[in-house]
Parts: structure tokens; C-alpha cells; sequence
């Protein structure tokens, strides 16, 4: 093979692979956008506004298959090898965990329905606090992804203690307000498992970070994160996924 032609396949494949790249950023700022949405909508207890959440998910799943198959042609067309391969296999468990994102972010909105059919309570509210940590957690590790920055998708593995911290305290808050009265125990329960989803969301942000990691340094994040959820110690029921 000539000089000029390999030079052109190793193009070839770096413009395919930054194609890709640039999918997955656009799919996962749109898996944001849709957090964000819901958060808003559950603020203003719109239920139609929600079904058009909730029905907007649609598009980040269709992004996933397309970026699946854009992945498949990859390995079909290039037969990337060594670190190439691992710039293909990270793309398409980013897409995974991306579309996993925004499916929590479907359920907050969901969830704001029956939640906008009862009287409102004081701990909505901190939804909010837990939306703005998991959607800055997702931003980061996407532009790190997109840099191939393994430092910056370093902090964000670590940073998401401190959304794991924020949740425990909500969890905490929840359950208190579900003890003074009986009448907070519908909204709340709704809460719960809204803050749940926000919280999965922010460990969904941590794979791809360990994803960016191993993509770059050929080796998986063998470090121990603080985890600071503590919402499954034996005095707090454990609230299920």
C-alpha cells in the first residue's frame, strides 16, 4: 500500500471517528436539554408540557440506534485496532449510557404528573439543587469525552460524591416530611423516586467518565470514589431503582 493511500484511510477513519464523536456530544446535550425540561415542568406543574418530555426521549433513543449502527460500519469498513478499537468500543457505551440518561430524565417527567395532581410541597424544591449537580456532571464529562481530557473526566468521577451527598440529604428531608403528616406521603414518595432517577443519572456521568479514562490511558480507573449515598444504611429503607 502507497504512502498516500494509507495516509487517506487513517483520515478516513479519524474523520469517521470525529463524526461520531460529535453525534454523542449532540446526544448527550440533548439528554441534558431533557432534564432540564422536566425539572421546568415539574416547577410549573404542566402536565401536557410533560407528556411532550416524556414523548421527546424518542429522539435520544433513535440517536443511540443510528449511532450503534454508525459504530458497526466502523469495525466493518476500518478493522480499527488497539487504541482506535478502544475509541470505538467507548463510543458505543457512551451512546448506551447517554440513552440511559435520558430514560431517567422521561421518568422525572412522568412522575411530575400524578405529582402536579396533588397539593404542592415544600421539598420540591430541592429537585431542583440535584438536577443542577447531575446536569453540570453530565456537561463535564461530555466535554472531556469530546477533548479526550482523561483529567477533567477525572474530577467529574469524583465529583459525583457530592451528588450522592446532596441526595442523601433529600432522601432524609423526604422522609421527615412524609412523618410530620400523613397528606406528604403521596408527593413525597413521587419525590423520592424522582431523586432516584436524578441520582442514577449522575452515576451514568461516572461510567462515562471511566469510559474516557480507559479509552486514553488503555487501562480501566482502578480507584476507590468516595460514595456518599447513604440512603441504603440500615436506619434509611432502601428506595428501589
Amino acid at each position: 500500500m502507497s504512502g498516500s493511500s494509507k495516509d487517506h484511510i487513517i483520515k478516513s477513519y479519524d474523520d469517521e471517528l470525529a463524526r461520531l464523536t460529535g453525534e454523542i456530544v449532540r446526544m448527550g446535550e440533548l439528554s441534558v436539554s431533557q432534564l432540564e425540561a422536566a425539572i421546568d415542568v415539574v416547577e410549573r406543574r404542566d402536565e401536557r408540557a410533560a407528556q411532550r418530555v416524556v414523548g421527546n426521549d424518542e429522539a435520544i433513543d433513535q440517536l443511540e440506534q443510528e449511532i450503534s449502527h454508525d459504530v458497526v460500519r466502523l469495525l466493518a469498513l476500518r478493522a480499527p485496532m488497539a487504541g482506535d478499537l478502544r475509541n470505538v468500543f467507548a463510543a458505543l457505551r457512551i451512546a448506551a449510557d447517554i440513552e440511559r440518561i435520558g430514560d431517567y430524565a422521561a421518568n422525572v417527567a412522568k412522575r411530575s404528573i400524578p405529582l402536579s395532581m396533588v397539593a404542592p410541597v415544600g421539598p420540591v424544591g430541592g429537585l431542583e439543587h440535584l438536577a443542577e449537580l447531575a446536569a453540570a456532571e453530565v456537561r463535564e464529562v461530555l466535554q472531556a469525552y469530546r477533548d479526550r481530557d482523561v483529567e477533567r473526566a477525572y474530577q467529574v468521577w469524583k465529583d459525583d460524591a457530592d451528588l450522592d451527598e446532596a441526595y442523601t440529604g433529600y432522601f432524609r428531608q423526604l422522609l421527615t416530611y412524609m412523618m410530620e403528616d400523613p397528606r406528604n406521603i403521596t408527593p413525597c414518595t413521587h419525590l423520592l423516586f424522582m431523586a432516584k432517577n436524578i441520582e442514577r443519572i449522575g452515576d451514568h456521568a461516572t461510567n462515562i467518565a471511566e469510559n474516557v479514562w480507559y479509552q486514553v490511558r488503555g487501562e480501566p480507573l482502578n480507584k476507590q470514589r468516595p460514595n456518599r449515598d447513604f440512603t441504603s444504611s440500615p436506619e434509611l429503607p432502601k428506595l428501589g431503582e
